[in-house]
């Protein structure tokens, strides 16, 4: 390669959806309105959660840490995708671009590690009720919380120094609708297999293990609640946990199919469709399955 060829950057084109003019004002519309429940949603049970002190427990504790990253999840990439949905100039300068890079990957590995944080929190719960306070103390959720976000993101910072290590060269066109880091590790005119390990090796860890710990919790959260006598108290338990594996199933499903399962004929639209129910319908969806599933908030947005 020539040395002009292989440099920094300094922006990048979005290619997008890639439809009709006429489809993408219809798109941006949609994706608007959806957007907007997202924020509505996430913001109405993260307000529920602060102003109710009956929600003041360590399972709502988790549940608004995971609105917050939710929210911030879509506002990363919604809206410059809506920008682009409605606009001819479609470039992003590259420092933001691998901002958006950095920030989807650590928001993906928080969620992960919140949804296991959370169905610990439930087995704990159910399984070993007398002793639920004791285990799951402010001191113990504060030092889960914390150590999710701050794992999370060095992670997705391991992942953006090994990208700023390759050479990149033309032409500067992202088939995507935002800077997702497969997306942008094909712009690279160099081997980027240790990029790829790095990537299959931090699914591993925070999507293989955590639904690992997930399935084992949940099998054994099932054999407790069947013991259970009371119809009330069953009914209680399946509504809560019934919730949390929605949620779950949703997420982690959605992420192995995109990074672990075999790519399809088509892999860029592949990965368009699920950054696309990561970014935007998998936070708008959180809120109501927990508002339709669970009795508790369902009981204090009555109350508000």
């Amino acid at each position: 390669m020539e040395t002009n060829q292989t440099s920094w950057i300094t922006e990048v084109t979005l290619l997008g959806f890639q439809v009709r003019p006429a489809l993408e004002i219809f798109l941006f519309g949609l994706f608007s309105v959806f957007y907007t429940f997202t924020l509505l949603g996430n913001g109405v049970i993260l307000g529920l959660i602060c102003l109710d002190p009956r929600l003041h427990t360590p399972m709502y504790f988790f549940l608004s840490h995971l609105a917050v990253v939710d929210m911030s999840y879509a506002s990363n990439n919604v809206p410059k995708m809506l920008a682009n949905l409605v606009s001819q100039k479609r470039t992003i300068s590259f420092v933001p671009c691998l901002t958006q890079t950095f920030l989807y990957l650590a928001f993906a590995n928080i969620e992960c590690l919140t949804l296991v944080a959370m169905s610990y929190d439930r087995y704990v719960a159910i399984c070993q009720p007398l002793r639920y306070t004791v285990i799951m103390s402010w001191r113990v959720c504060t030092g889960l919380a914390a150590t999710s976000w701050v794992l999370s993101s060095v992670l997705a910072l391991v992942h953006v120094v090994l990208i700023l290590r390759l050479p990149f060269c033309g032409p500067h066109v992202i088939n995507h609708f935002f800077c997702e880091i497969l997306s942008v590790l094909k712009l690279a005119c160099a081997d980027i297999t240790l990029n790829l390990v790095v990537i299959f090796a931090a699914c591993v860890l925070v999507l293989v293990g955590p639904l690992c710990l997930v399935l084992v919790s949940y099998t054994r959260i099932l054999v407790a609640i069947l013991r259970i006598q009371s119809g009330e108290g069953r009914k209680k338990a399946f509504s809560t946990c019934s919730s949390h594996l929605c949620v779950v199933g949703l997420f982690f499903g959605s992420a192995i199919v995109m990074y672990m399962a075999p790519k399809s004929s088509n892999p860029e639209q592949q990965q368009k469709i699920l950054s696309l129910f990561y970014s935007l319908f998998n936070p708008m969806l959180n809120p109501l399955i927990y508002s339709l599933r669970n009795a508790e908030v369902k009981g204090a947005l009555r109350r508000y």
